[in-house]
């Protein structure tokens, strides 16, 4: 009698792992939330290299896009546009920037009314260590962390991929929203991220995860030092 218990409690075992998961471990819908975003978190951070397209809009400055490829460590080309018509290009190479912003940039941003020609020269000047993100410029780093409460949404599909929904809640923000967007196909990419407020929305894209990083220097002859 053990022995056919064993043997019904075995084939049971098997008839439910291939349904839901038997044991500890388990896949499918017994994941949590927090899982799913764990487990997405971890798949970007082991990237080298990913693309990563911004739109941000509010209710009172208008839209800011912009267009990022990195390595996710020191090596990074970036393009930043305003809806004013501001734009700033940026390339990084581990110590060294080459930004070129142009006229609308320079007249709004800068304060140099008088610019009237396009900016087609690079100004290189050394990275700020002591102020990353503070002077404007593209960290080519980018902090995937789980944080807050999270819960499951719906399914979904981001572009021609199969996608769960994971909604995010913070103390810190009590009046935001983040829905994280991982791929049910596949690796368990983060595809996109979705934060909304009263006052501001704002969606991430990710794309090109591991694809060969092309950035380079400007040619000699387009860069200016920022020394004179």
């Amino acid at each position: 009698m053990r022995a056919m218990a064993t043997v019904t409690t075995t084939a049971l075992c098997l008839l439910a792992a291939a349904l839901a998961g038997c044991g500890a471990g388990g896949t499918g819908e017994d994941r949590t939330a927090g899982d799913i975003l764990d487990e997405a978190n971890a798949t970007m951070r082991k990237l080298s290299s990913v693309t990563v397209d911004i739109t941000n809009r509010t209710t009172s400055g208008g839209t800011v896009t912009s267009h990022l490829v990195t390595d996710l460590d020191g090596r990074c080309r970036s393009r930043t546009t305003w809806s004013g018509g501001g734009v700033l290009e940026q390339i990084r190479l581990g110590t060294t920037d080459y930004v070129r912003p142009n006229r609308a940039y320079l007249q709004k941003w800068k304060k140099k009314p008088g610019v009237t020609g396009e900016q087609r020269l690079w100004v290189k000047t050394p990275v700020d260590p002591a102020s990353p993100g503070g002077d404007g410029l593209t960290s080519c780093e980018r902090p995937f962390d789980s944080f807050g409460t999270a819960k499951k949404g719906g399914s979904t599909r981001v572009g021609d991929t199969r996608a769960v929904e994971v909604i995010v809640t913070d103390k810190a923000d009590k009046e935001g929203t983040y829905t994280f967007y991982v791929a049910e196909e596949g690796e368990p990419y983060l595809l996109k991220t979705v934060y909304k407020s009263g006052a501001q929305r704002t969606t991430t894209s990710f794309s090109g995860f591991d694809e060969p990083l092309n950035v380079r220097a400007p040619k000699p002859g387009e860069v200016l030092s920022a020394g004179g």
